[in-house]
C-alpha cells in the first residue's frame, strides 16, 4: 500500500513537476515560492491515507496546489495589511526613535527613507508630510488635497506599509 502510493507520486512527479511549477508560479509570482510550494503538494500527496481512492491523480495534484496557493495568497495578504495609523501601538512605534547604532546608520536610514518616500504617488507623499511633519488632522489634509478625510486615511496607511515594506529590506 505504501510502495503503491509512493510510486503513485513519483510517477506524477516525473510527469508534472514542470507543469505544476508553472502552475503555481502564474498564482504566486516568485519562483522561489512556487518551488516551495510544489515540494508540499507532493509532501501532501504522500499524506493521503487512501491513495487508490483518488479517482484522478493529476486532477487531485492540481486541486491540492490550488488550495496550497489560495493560502499562500491569504497568508501573504495578512503579512502586508494595512496599518491602522489610528492605533495606539502604531502610534507608539511611529513616535520611538529607532536605536542607533551610530551616525553612519542614522544617515543611511535617513538616506533610505527619503529614498523610500520618493517611490510614493504624489498624494500618499503629501498626505505623510502633512501629517508627520506638520501635524495636520485628516480632515485638515483632506482639504489640502481635494479628497474625504477616509480617503486620507487610506493614503497614510498605504504609504505606511509601503514604507515598513522598503525599510525592512534595509535591515
Amino acid at each position: 500500500m505504501a510502495d503503491a502510493k509512493k510510486t503513485l507520486v513519483e510517477r506524477l512527479f516525473a510527469e508534472q513537476a514542470g507543469t505544476l511549477r508553472a502552475y503555481l508560479l502564474r498564482r504566486v509570482r516568485r519562483q522561489s515560492d512556487a518551488a516551495e510550494l510544489a515540494q508540499e503538494v507532493y509532501v501532501r500527496m504522500l499524506r493521503v491515507s487512501d491513495a487508490e481512492a483518488i479517482r484522478n491523480p493529476e486532477a487531485y495534484l492540481y486541486t491540492v496546489a490550488s488550495n496550497l496557493a489560495k493560502e499562500h495568497a491569504r497568508h501573504e495578504r495578512g503579512a502586508g495589511a494595512p496599518l491602522d495609523v489610528n492605533d495606539p501601538t502604531v502610534q507608539a512605534q511611529l513616535a520611538a526613535l529607532p536605536g542607533l547604532c551610530g551616525d553612519l546608520d542614522a544617515e543611511r536610514r535617513v538616506a533610505r527613507l527619503r529614498e523610500v518616500l520618493q517611490q510614493l504617488p504624489p498624494k500618499w507623499r503629501a498626505a505623510i508630510v502633512l501629517q508627520y511633519w506638520h501635524g495636520l488632522s485628516y480632515e485638515e489634509i483632506g482639504t489640502r488635497l481635494g479628497v474625504s478625510s477616509n480617503m486620507v486615511k487610506k493614503y497614510l496607511n498605504q504609504a505606511l506599509a509601503h514604507c515598513r515594506r522598503r525599510m525592512a529590506r534595509l535591515r
